[in-house]
């Protein structure tokens, strides 16, 4: 057992100050307490500690297309158009290079706060659709470069089988993402294998959407899994996917997922951007989580997702990088609240009397559903969960001179980089003055797939 010793903790509950956290051989949190333990090998490490934030949903892949679609394309720009470019990146990927993507954007995570992933990893089969020699090559790839980094994974191997409501095939451009149920759950069962028993690795299921997995497959995909298992999905992203379902189905997104399965809180939603008062008032029962993903939603215009009624409904939240067009929570925060504020013409929009601080309510709520969305216990700081922490520095430029508390406001809303200082995963450090320990060695590697791929 080693213990460190931090100025002050932060937890929903409040502050400690001081504080000092004890972590056991197996990675997790032995003991919590505000009084110096007698034994000797007491770390001081000072600065404000905090729970390392889960990323819910991202999709390593993508980093390499970021800046490269910010211009018109002659068109209405939309999602749709955004995918195009998207699907064209993918073309060009090889196993290595996704690899090296992965790695570097974990390392990207690691320095940004986020301690642990939820991987919806789409892409199966190489460039001309045939499966690899081992149908899991890719999604083993990813699990390396999380290894690599050092950062706690969900993998989440990803279902895609139509291009929509109809039952229609996928198209050219989906045709290295499609795989039958049998074939997903093999590269699930290989996945679970390498990961090995890891406490820093997991595994999950995706179905990607309504849209691409059909009421039959959904079923069989659930009945061939455990029932811990997590189940991630897309889900009222768009306003074109919300019309194709109700024209399909009679059903909006949720109100058709939730008639098909029985959605409990091993399932985590991602955007649900346009789902109505009705369909969540409806998802506040089942205990299910819903991933945001603010800088995503912006940058492809998706919408802003309602984020005061999924609060008052006490519907868990979280939060995820998606895209990699930002890889940063506290800007995820940020966006979060600035889209209200610009709604409804005030500040401090997601504050409540309880809380007054948005930051440290954000903070609370997005550690609510980390544990049960990534089936591994983290997003907390207490007993019994991975010891998965960063810390902020002091003596940043945006911290400096501020009380704690007014530190996480500092850290959400007045800086951009700079201000993580240590990030500590499974007991391990992984992150120090702001530097993770291989970040050389690992971006090298990513410039080289990124030449080749561009």
């Amino acid at each position: 057992m080693t213990t460190y010793a931090f100025d002050a903790l932060w937890r929903p509950t409040g502050l400690m100050q001081p504080a000092f956290v004890s972590v056991d051989d197996a990675g997790d949190i032995s003991a919590l307490t505000d009084q110096r333990p007698s034994q000797d090998g007491v770390h001081d490490c000072g600065g404000l500690a905090l729970a390392g934030v889960a990323n819910l949903h991202s999709h390593a892949f993508q980093r390499c297309l970021v800046g490269r679609t910010e211009r018109a394309s002659g068109s209405t720009d939309s999602f749709w158009s955004w995918r195009r470019a998207m699907y064209e990146s993918v073309e060009r990927i090889e196993p290595e290079d996704l690899e090296a993507i992965a790695a570097w954007v974990y390392v990207e995570m690691l320095e940004a706060g986020y301690t642990a992933v939820g991987e919806f990893h789409y892409l199966h089969h190489d460039p001309t659709g045939a499966a690899y020699a081992s149908p899991a090559e890719l999604s083993l790839r990813v699990l390396s470069a999380a290894k690599i980094a050092g950062i706690g994974a969900t993998m989440l191997p990803v279902l895609y089988q139509h291009s929509g409501f109809d039952g229609a095939p996928a198209t050219p451009g989906q045709r290295r993402f499609v795989c039958s149920v049998d074939a997903l759950l093999d590269i699930v069962s290989q996945v679970a294998t390498a990961a090995g028993g890891d406490p820093n690795l997991a595994v999950g299921v995706a179905p990607h959407s309504l849209r691409a997995v059909g009421s039959v497959a959904l079923s069989d995909l659930l009945q061939g899994i455990g029932a811990a298992c997590p189940v991630h999905i897309h889900i009222s992203e768009q306003q074109k996917e919300v019309q194709d379902c109700q024209a399909a189905t009679g059903q909006t997104p949720v109100h058709r997922l939730l008639s098909q399965a029985d959605v409990d809180a091993r399932f985590c939603l991602v955007h649900a951007t346009h789902a109505t008062p009705e369909e969540l008032r409806a998802l506040s029962k089942t205990g299910a989580t819903v991933a945001l993903c603010p800088t995503t939603e912006a940058n492809l215009g998706d919408g802003l997702p309602p984020i005061r009624e999924l609060l008052e409904g006490r519907v868990a939240i979280g939060i995820g990088s998606d895209s990699q067009v930002c890889v940063c929570p506290a800007e995820e925060l940020r966006t979060l609240e600035y889209g209200q504020r610009l709604r409804h013409e005030r500040r401090n929009v997601l504050a409540s009397q309880e809380q007054v601080s948005v930051a440290a309510r954000l903070l609370g709520e997005i550690g609510r559903g980390a544990t049960r969305s990534l089936g591994r216990r983290v997003g907390e700081l207490v007993v019994g969960a991975r010891a998965d922490l960063i810390v902020l520095d002091p003596e940043a430029p945006a911290l400096a001179g501020l009380a704690y508390p007014q530190q996480l406001d500092a850290w959400v809303f007045g800086a951009r980089k700079g201000c993580v200082r240590d990030v500590m995963v499974g007991g391990k450090w992984l992150v120090h003055a702001g530097k993770h320990a291989d970040r050389e060695a690992v971006f090298a590697d990513y410039v080289r797939s990124l030449r080749r791929i561009l």
